[in-house]
């Protein structure tokens, strides 16, 4: 049985959302301060105000929907799998609610698309948003560890185990 097509869209809009932003945040945090610095960090925002709003529409589908039964494996992936997913989906809202609470801490208010100002959620405070910083980091590495293993995972059981878990995710074109 497949996921959803509301799912699968979710999934990988998120899933190359989350690449491009840490691909943007891996180049943009070693530029010196220029316009063009200034002006990627605007689109990191963007796109992890983004990958928030469709994470919550993910979270949100999730609750509301079944996902269909898993393929047969033994239970120690089972349990490796409902961790890693339930991990994932914690991080792709803690990842950029820490980009935002750490902007806010550092007075850059994230204005969406450059037209919709997004409300700081703290006040401005250095040490704090350099603390959350390198929070956002940590997480985005930690984020980085799990979604590498997932997709080993995935190509696993379609390469060796020669099963239905990634063909059941992937859009049908």
């Amino acid at each position: 049985m497949r996921y959803t097509g509301t799912a699968i869209t979710l999934h990988w809009l998120i899933a190359l959302g989350i690449a491009g932003a840490f691909s943007v945040g891996l180049y943009m945090h070693e530029l010196p301060l220029s316009p063009w610095k200034l002006k990627i960090y605007s689109w990191h925002k963007w796109a992890g105000v983004t990958i928030f709003l469709l994470a919550v529409l993910r979270v949100l589908w999730r609750l509301t929907h079944r996902p269909p039964v898993p393929v047969p494996m033994p239970r120690w992936q089972h349990l490796v799998a409902e961790g890693t997913h339930r991990l994932l989906y914690v991080l792709i809202l803690a990842v950029p609610l820490t980009g935002w609470l750490m902007s806010s801490a550092k007075g850059i208010q994230t204005v969406y698309f450059g037209v919709l100002p997004i409300p700081d959620l703290l006040a401005k405070n250095t040490d704090l948003g350099d603390q959350l910083k390198e929070v956002h980091e940590t997480l985005n590495w930690v984020m980085a560890f799990l979604v590498g293993g997932h997709v080993l995972a995935a190509l696993k059981h379609h390469l060796i185990d020669r099963d239905d878990t990634l063909r059941r995710m992937l859009p049908r074109f």
